[in-house]
């Protein structure tokens, strides 16, 4: 069994496309346990009743962004150690510097290539074949 397929991955994006293009590329990668949520409070719902390893987050949401899923992500015991990449369109340092701070382990611009996304896994979780 190879990594990817060992890891639980939520997807937290409140665009349709967007999720069913993550998972997709996920999918790709070789990952099986994807979950998807439509923003950041289903998102930490989510993540409270069954934590994932990985969450990979639109920062641009209604209700609760992808900063604020981060810090309520960090801020839980329970999920405190997951794994968790933001998501933005905006080429914003001031965001990139901000999702650093609450603990973000790496950012990824969109639009993402399946390449710029194993690669922004393989940084936190190493090789995943």
């Amino acid at each position: 069994m190879s990594l990817a397929e060992k890891i639980k991955v939520l997807i937290v994006d409140d665009q349709v496309t967007s999720r069913l293009l993550l998972g997709d590329a996920l999918q790709q990668l070789g990952f099986k346990q994807i979950t998807a949520a439509g923003d950041g409070e289903q998102g930490m719902k989510i993540m409270a009743q069954q934590p994932h390893h990985l969450v990979i987050s639109d920062f641009n949401m209604p209700k609760m962004d992808g900063l604020g899923l981060l810090a309520a992500v960090r801020n839980n015991p329970a999920t405190k150690k997951a794994a968790f990449i933001i998501l933005t369109a905006q080429g914003d340092r001031a965001l990139v510097t901000k999702a650093a701070a609450l603990g973000a382990n790496n950012v990824l611009a969109k639009p993402f290539t399946i390449e710029k996304m194993k690669a922004a896994i393989e940084a936190v979780f190493g090789a995943l074949k």
